[in-house]
């Protein structure tokens, strides 16, 4: 009995517990009333749901006009990804406790990113296409930069994460911020951000079908023209071959990270 009592959290403990779980509880409460979420019109709108995608059903002949705007898509979030990354590995060493030239430039490269990764994407997109026009080019900007938020955000936490031994006898031996980077630090966390740049396209690729909607080039285009004009049938091949391409982008990208970590 006295080992029982002896592993029971102090009192302190659960009143903290229990408090926490009623404020969980409390902001789900009020959260639910506010946004007035209606569980039973969920159930008894099935009927419709059901309706609505018996109506979508795939017209194949659709294909040659979704191969251009799927490509176009493709390209972009290939393109935005790579930008991102160059962009974005430079600021993960200035960002970094560890590998940053000194704390002004820290906290700069750091508010920088804090920024970037504050703005979604579909909110760059919407701002670049009335600066650059209608097409790809407001799309790739608004996913590099996008790219840049996630990349930092993941790989500075890594770079902070890394051995400090290798560094400290690198800097012993009068090794510059440079050379130790590339021999002390890049080593160590190379396989795990070339997996976090994988997983950047991944989304990237997801996100260019969404900024297409705002007139952010890509395959969203399409599909928002199918939606303007009831198309039922080819905004059901539209989201076949959108479905095949990213699970088969996933896979890959899963495969990929499997075979670097």
């Amino acid at each position: 009995m006295p080992d029982a009592l002896a592993v029971r959290p102090p009192a302190a403990a659960r009143l903290r517990t229990l408090a926490t779980l009623g404020i969980v509880a409390a902001l789900f409460v009020v959260a639910y009333v506010q946004t007035d979420f209606d569980l039973w019109a969920l159930f008894t709108g099935s009927n419709d749901f059901f309706r609505f995608f018996g109506r979508l059903v795939p017209d194949w002949t659709a294909l040659p006009q979704i191969w251009r705007p799927l490509l176009e898509t493709m390209q972009i979030a290939y393109v935005a990804t790579i930008l991102g990354t160059s962009i974005a590995l430079p600021l993960i060493f200035l960002g970094s406790a560890n590998t940053a030239v000194d704390p002004v430039s820290m906290w700069i490269a750091r508010t920088i990113l804090t920024v970037l990764r504050s703005i979604p994407d579909l909110l760059w997109a919407a701002l670049f296409v009335p600066i650059l026009a209608p097409g790809p080019l407001p799309g790739i900007v608004a996913l590099t930069l996008f790219t840049v938020g996630v990349l930092a955000k993941l790989g500075s936490e890594t770079v902070e994460a890394a051995d400090p031994g290798p560094l400290e006898a690198l800097r012993a031996a009068g090794a510059g911020r440079n050379r130790t980077i590339a021999y002390a630090v890049w080593p160590q966390v190379s396989a795990t951000m070339t997996s976090f740049i994988l997983y950047a396209f991944e989304i990237n690729v997801r996100a260019s079908v969404i900024i297409g909607f705002v007139g952010a080039g890509g395959i969203g285009q399409l599909l928002l023209r199918y939606l303007n004009f009831f198309d039922w049938s080819g905004m059901a091949a539209l989201i076949v071959v959108i479905f095949v391409v990213v699970l088969a982008i996933d896979g890959l990208s899963v495969w990929a990270r499997s075979k670097l970590i």
